[in-house]
Formats: structure tokens, C-alpha cells, sequence
């Protein structure tokens, strides 16, 4: 390898955690963004040194074909997962993780925030309504500001249509985000959720509960889950209460600072085995996402163990 080639190579590899946010952002796995990601690189390997060197700029170019791969797997995605055992659910990712898929450094609070909530739960879950094209335009002007022209190229479509699709898609994040609260606010009521289940005060956690709450539990048919979601305050309340009195005295629980604000990881003898994470509305709880899926949670107990 010449030094030219190595400098190279440097620099692209620099480009990775930037089109792994994006994967992410995207996909709502990482395991699917590294594969994203990865296929990039080869394609770039691929062409004749004489076809990289007319590339002006390497990382918009691996920006642009990643997200042309992200957004064929969109597409696969969904009729992947009619076949998907029970509820799907975007990975959550630990709050190591959250920096690792910055797009960029961010010394501002206020952009730090913006920064971490596009890789929340409660967003990603809310971009899963939207259509591939929506969500593609969506995260690439909002979240990594790339020019509609250059949409256009990885949507197939004129720049006016991408900024409609860019358009249409902030309005259905509005839409779905409306009514959040601060994180302080989220905070003191993750903490009063808690508080209440563990007393096994069922009407307290009830009073918690929005009328309309919706729990959705994400398995993936590995380990044992709500196929469907569960609705309504009392029923929410007891699929909790039912998972504490089924795992008895064993069960640990530590609260987690994430994109999400607090979650609740829980598992046995060290090993997380469900992560929880709320939308708080209103001044009570109208979401619940609990991921169990151990293939979404390798990271966590990654980070538990001091693998990764």
C-alpha cells in the first residue's frame, strides 16, 4: 500500500461512526447500519483507483451511497417484518453508544439534546410511520443538513419533491411528539413509575398511567413477550405488576441515563434481559417500550461485562 493509499484509507475510515449515525438513524438497528455501512466501503474498494480519484469528495459520496442502500433495506424491511414474531421495536442504544453515533461534536447544549434525541426510541419509533423516501429526506437535511439536490440523487426524485418529502415528514414527527415534556419532568415520573411498581401499589401505578397508554413489548419471538400491544391503564398496569411477581426476588434493576432520558434495564445475575423506556405526555406515562430481543441488547450487556 503507498502512502497516497494510506492517507486514503485514513480518511475514509474517519467517515465511519458519521454513516453509522446515519444507518442507525435510518434503520433503527446497528447491526443492520454496520452491514449498511460496511457494503458502502466495499462498493468504493470496488471501482478502479482511475473512477476514486474523480470523486472530489469521498465522505458525501459514501454519505450518498449508504443512504441509497438504507434505503432499498427500508423497503425490505417492511415486508420483513410481517414475518416477525410479535411487535418490532427500534434497538435501544446505551448512552455510551448515543456519542459514538454523533453526527458531529456538539459543545451546545441545545444542540446536544437535538443530537441525542434523533437517536431516541420515542423518535425512532414515531420515523418507523414515516415512508423510506419521508425518512430519508427527514434525517438527511434535519439531523446531517445535506443539501435537497443531493437528496434527490439517493430518492431518485426533482429537489422540490425531496423538500415536500422533508416537509411531510416534520410534520408527522410534530404530530408524534407533540405534547413531550422536558427530560427533568420525564425523569420524575420514570422515577415515580418505578417507585409504584415496586410497591405493588397497583392503583398508584395506575394514576401514573395515561387513559389511552400503549404498551408494546418486542421479543422477536426468542423470549417470551406480548405478541400484541397491550392498551388502556389497567391492563398496562398489571402486564407490569405480572412481570415483577413472575421474577420474584432474582430480578435486578439499575435506571440508565440514555437519548431517552431514564430507562429501566433489568435482567438476572448481571445479565440485562429487557430494557425499558417511556413517552411521557401530558404529565403521565402514554408510551412503553420494552425491548427484550437479546440480539437487541448485546450492547448493553457489552457495555455490562466491558466487551464490545
Amino acid at each position: 500500500m503507498t502512502r497516497d493509499d494510506t492517507v486514503e484509507a485514513t480518511a475514509l475510515e474517519a467517515e465511519r461512526p458519521r454513516l453509522l449515525g446515519l444507518g442507525y438513524r435510518l434503520l433503527g438497528s446497528v447491526a443492520d447500519a454496520e452491514d449498511a455501512v460496511q457494503e458502502g466501503y466495499a462498493r468504493w474498494y470496488r471501482m478502479l483507483p482511475a473512477e476514486r480519484r474523480e470523486i472530489e469528495n469521498p465522505g458525501a459520496w459514501l454519505m450518498r451511497v449508504t443512504s441509497r442502500i438504507c434505503l432499498d433495506l427500508l423497503g425490505s424491511a417492511r415486508a420483513r417484518r410481517e414475518s416477525y414474531v410479535g411487535e418490532w421495536l427500534p434497538e435501544p442504544l446505551p448512552t455510551a453508544d448515543v456519542a459514538r453515533f454523533a453526527v458531529r461534536a456538539a459543545d451546545d447544549p441545545l444542540d446536544r439534546a437535538m443530537l441525542d434525541e434523533s437517536v431516541s426510541t420515542a423518535l425512532l419509533v414515531v420515523l418507523e410511520a414515516l415512508t423510506p423516501a419521508e425518512r430519508v429526506a427527514f434525517v438527511l437535511h434535519e439531523v446531517f443538513a445535506v443539501p435537497f439536490a443531493e437528496i434527490a440523487e439517493v430518492v431518485g426524485r426533482t429537489p422540490e419533491a425531496c423538500r415536500r418529502l422533508a416537509s411531510s415528514a416534520r410534520r408527522h414527527v410534530r404530530e408524534g411528539r407533540a405534547g413531550t415534556v422536558s427530560r427533568e419532568r420525564h425523569d420524575e415520573v420514570v422515577r415515580a413509575f418505578v417507585a409504584a411498581a415496586g410497591s405493588g401499589r397497583l392503583d398508584v401505578l395506575v394514576a401514573l398511567l395515561d387513559p389511552d397508554v400503549v404498551l408494546v413489548a418486542d421479543g422477536g419471538g426468542l423470549v417470551s413477550a406480548a405478541r400484541r400491544p397491550v392498551l388502556g391503564p389497567d391492563h398496562v398496569a398489571r402486564y407490569v405488576a405480572g412481570i415483577l411477581e413472575r421474577r420474584g426476588p432474582a430480578l435486578e434493576w439499575a435506571l440508565h441515563e440514555t437519548a431517552d432520558g431514564l430507562v429501566l434495564a433489568f435482567g438476572e445475575r448481571g445479565e440485562i434481559d429487557s430494557v425499558a423506556s417511556v413517552a411521557v405526555r401530558g404529565e403521565r406515562i402514554s408510551q412503553v417500550w420494552i425491548t427484550r430481543n437479546p440480539e437487541k441488547l448485546r450492547r448493553w450487556n457489552a457495555r455490562a461485562t466491558g466487551r464490545d
